[in-house]
């Protein structure tokens, strides 16, 4: 492919996309960031949708082939969720690659442009920390612990959570009692509090470049 694939980034989350974009932007010379977009799918022209699963339903919301067909582009989720079930359930849907968020920006990079040329990319050893950003890193929470603060924000309960994250319900509330413990919390309602008060509820604004820098764009409401 001639010059850098174009690449769009979509999740709910404004710090989820913005952390990705960031890590993306020294390999400029080979993949260049066309669109962050938030709670819909990309609407500008794109080689490569990288979706970040972070507080998405596992394999079920994100329709792939919707997505791919509204786009013309190839779909890559980007998740440290590696269940083989769920891989294979992606790339069934459509999926081009697959890849793990214990990659960093160079080894992001470099899938992008192999699935741009046309190779599917599965995810290796998921050993090692996770990259990228999510609401309330700078609090000590991991990104799996957020996740969990997400959801519950969201109203989900630990049942709910599992079946979403492809969890079981004991792993769930784990994760949720090692966050509590983080924030000083011991009720449910101080988390909901908390998080709409952080950012953990989905924000609608999605952002493109127009040739002109990065613009925001409104996602349209339901």
């Amino acid at each position: 492919m001639a010059g850098p694939v174009r690449v769009a980034i979509l999740n709910d989350y404004e710090i989820v996309v913005a952390g990705v974009a960031r890590m993306l932007a020294p390999y400029a010379d080979r993949v260049r960031v066309v669109e962050t977009a938030t709670g819909v799918p990309p609407m500008g022209d794109c080689d490569v949708v990288l979706y970040d699963t972070f507080s998405q339903s596992q394999g079920n919301v994100l329709d792939v082939q919707e997505v791919a067909a509204m786009t013309g582009a190839q779909v890559v989720l980007y998740s440290w969720n590696l269940a083989p079930s769920l891989v294979s359930e992606a790339l069934r849907r459509g999926a081009a690659g697959y890849l793990s968020k214990t990659l960093d920006g160079e080894g992001v990079a470099d899938a992008i442009v192999r699935v741009a040329d046309g190779q599917r990319v599965l995810p290796g050893d998921s050993e090692g920390r996770e990259h990228g950003a999510w609401p309330g890193q700078e609090h000590g929470l991991s990104a799996r612990e957020a996740e969990m603060i997400a959801l519950i924000t969201q109203g989900f309960s630990n049942l709910e959570i599992a079946e979403r994250a492809y969890l079981s319900v004991n792993s769930v509330k784990t994760y949720i009692r090692t966050a509590y413990r983080k924030l000083g919390f011991t009720r449910r309602s101080q988390a909901v509090s908390w998080g709409i008060q952080h950012g953990f509820l989905p924000p609608e604004p999605r952002r493109t470049d127009t040739g002109r820098g990065m613009t925001s764009v409104a996602a349209p409401r339901g």
